[in-house]
């Protein structure tokens, strides 16, 4: 039997582990009031945590900010032991138009972030464009991307970058050459190459098919579903969850993931500063391989 001495120790050792606890959870509690979001929203309940891109007027493009925020939130969610899986959306019925080319406001925001000419300004694209992309996918707890409506360019790296992609029927998919290039990762090399070399959207069908998307649902039942499948995850153990998700993404690493993206970067960068090559439209906040698959889906591309 155990002496008054050791239980009273043991009490104690509980009491501390206790403390410790509430304290975790306050301290998270305390972040999440005290953090104000412009760009997105974050809510956790039940487990689940769910940051929504939050620019309608423009299309949920990502600005700096946005990609700040959205890195916020998931530091938020992975300082709180109660979260266990975080869904990743956009509002308004739309994901991402991908990223923002222009806003007064988002090169405000940029601008103010100070990085000088070379080496800085160097590093503050790498981290917007690959840093917090990895960052994510290896985020130590499950995500899921909600996609409605368009899914573009960096709204397909962020959409990469979780681990499961449930979309609505209407979704429909850009890819391109983007900096953080996981397609070929996301739908093998062929039918990356197809799909970038023509520039045309794809289904929310077609992703599924080719291996981007792992469920497909009618618009009405795509957040219920998605919360669903969230609050299944969340009764699984932490322990189990972090520990399959680390094995599959070293499975991937295996076949060179992280170390291809990286490289793969340095492409899109010479391809920036080819002499006379421009990506934009001329006037236009538009990409010209963007406005080529929107004249696509429009009928209007004519072909001499």
């Amino acid at each position: 039997m155990p002496g008054p001495r050791l239980e009273r120790g043991v009490a104690f050792f509980v009491s501390a582990v206790r403390m410790r606890s509430y304290s975790r959870a306050s301290e998270t509690a305390r972040e999440r009031r005290a953090v104000t979001f412009q760009d997105i929203a974050y809510s956790a309940q039940d487990g689940i945590g769910v940051i929504t891109l939050n620019r309608p007027t423009y299309r949920n493009a990502q600005s700096y900010r946005m990609l700040d925020e959205i890195d916020a939130a998931f530091d938020l969610a992975r300082a709180d032991e109660d979260v266990r899986v975080v869904v990743v959306r956009g509002s308004a019925g739309v994901f991402s138009t991908g990223h923002d080319l222009g806003t007064e406001e988002g090169m405000a925001y940029r601008k103010a972030l100070g990085a000088k000419p070379g080496i800085q300004t160097y590093d503050q694209f790498k981290k917007y464009n690959l840093d917090l992309l990895l960052k994510w996918r290896n985020f130590p707890k499950p995500t899921i991307a909600m996609v409605e409506g368009y899914c573009i360019y960096a709204g397909w790296m962020l959409a990469a970058a979780m681990d499961v992609v449930f979309a609505a029927e209407d979704a429909e998919f850009l890819a391109g050459m983007v900096e953080y290039m996981s397609i070929p990762w996301d739908i093998g090399v062929r039918r990356a190459k197809e799909l970038i070399f023509e520039s045309r959207f794809i289904s929310a069908d077609e992703a599924a098919r080719y291996g981007l998307v792992n469920r497909v649902l009618p618009a009405a039942d795509l957040e219920r579903e998605t919360m669903a499948w969230a609050a299944r995850v969340a009764q699984n153990s932490p322990e189990v969850l972090r520990m399959a998700k680390l094995s599959m993404n070293k499975a991937q690493d295996a076949q060179g993931f992280s170390q291809a993206v990286e490289d793969t970067l340095g492409d899109y960068c010479a391809m920036m500063w080819m002499p006379g090559f421009s990506l934009r439209m001329e006037g236009e906040n538009r990409l010209l391989a963007v406005d080529l698959a929107v004249r696509g889906k429009r009928g209007t591309r004519e072909v001499a």
